[in-house]
This record gives C-alpha cells, sequence and structure tokens, in this order.
C-alpha cells in the first residue's frame, strides 16, 4: 500500500516498484473516479475496494484513507511518502503541464488533467492536517503491516534499488 500526499509521486513511484517486483498494480484513481470527475457513493467505494484488497497479491497506490481500515489489514506492506511542501507543489505543477488536457497514465478514462486552484488547497490542507493523521496512524499500527516512511526522494530510491537486488 502506498500513500502520501496528493502529488507525492505515489503512482509514479508504483509503476516502478511493480516493474520490479512483478506484482499487480492498483491505481486507486482508476477505480475511484468515473468519466467527467464524477465521485461514486460512499457505499460502493468501499465494497470496490474491499474486493480489490482480496486479490492475491497488488501494489496498491492513493489515500483514501476512508479506506484505509479496509486496505491496511490486508498489505503486507505500508510505504508513505513523507516530502516536503515544496516538492510535492512543485510535482503537482508538474504533472499539471505535462498531461494538461489529457488523461494521466494512472487516471480514469474521461477524466483529462486540469489546472485547478481548489486541488492546491486539497494538496495543502492534506500536508497540514492529513498527513499528521496519517502519521500518527501508521505509528499506532504496531508493526503489523510493517510501514516505511520516506522523507526523501533519495531514500526511496535506494530503497529500491535494494528491491532490484
Amino acid at each position: 500500500m502506498i500513500a502520501g500526499c496528493s502529488g507525492s509521486g505515489k503512482s509514479t513511484f508504483a509503476r516502478q516498484l511493480a516493474a520490479v517486483i512483478d506484482l499487480p498494480l492498483i491505481h486507486l484513481d482508476q477505480e475511484y473516479w468515473q468519466p467527467g470527475w464524477v465521485e461514486p457513493s460512499k457505499e460502493w467505494w468501499r465494497q470496490k475496494v474491499s474486493e480489490l484488497v482480496k486479490r492475491d497479491q497488488w501494489i496498491m497506490d492513493g489515500n483514501y484513507s476512508g479506506t484505509w481500515d479496509l486496505r491496511l489489514p490486508e498489505a503486507d506492506l505500508v510505504i508513505y511518502l513523507c516530502y516536503p511542501l515544496w516538492l510535492i507543489l512543485w510535482r503537482a505543477t508538474k504533472r499539471q503541464f505535462r498531461f494538461r488536457g489529457t488523461v494521466r497514465p494512472d487516471m480514469a478514462p474521461g477524466c483529462p488533467e486540469r489546472f485547478n486552484w481548489a486541488f492546491y488547497h486539497f494538496v495543502a490542507r492534506c500536508y497540514f492536517t492529513r498527513k499528521q493523521n496519517h502519521l500518527r496512524r501508521l505509528e499506532n499500527l504496531g508493526g503489523n503491516p510493517e510501514v516505511l516512511i520516506f522523507r526523501r526522494p533519495s531514500q526511496l530510491e535506494r530503497w529500491l534499488r535494494v528491491q532490484q537486488g
């Protein structure tokens, strides 16, 4: 399970990890969003995630912390990207320009990338409030599943190289 604030690089890292350890990759954004950026009902979403986590093996990226209670018990490892705000905002901006008007590879069909100030507000809110809640929740797991928190991309890159052997 890969989590972290929006723009931290969860999906990019998930693709890299899936290529290294050859596990099926689930991008939660692809599963959640409906064409035109329509959100599903909470009940439908929880049922969908319940089905996804029952698969034998997976790498799953995305916060959707309202479903952590479903995902954490099924995860062997949680990787949390806890990067500085300036880096998250830079990556989010770069992503918006790179994919503007097109659908990202990790996004649901019919949801083209768009510039949106509300998204930047969401990123900042995640960074200043939700991140602390996420970290507290992960610290209280007691080592099951294993939790790795990366505070710099270089730490994550080093860890990934070790996984490559």
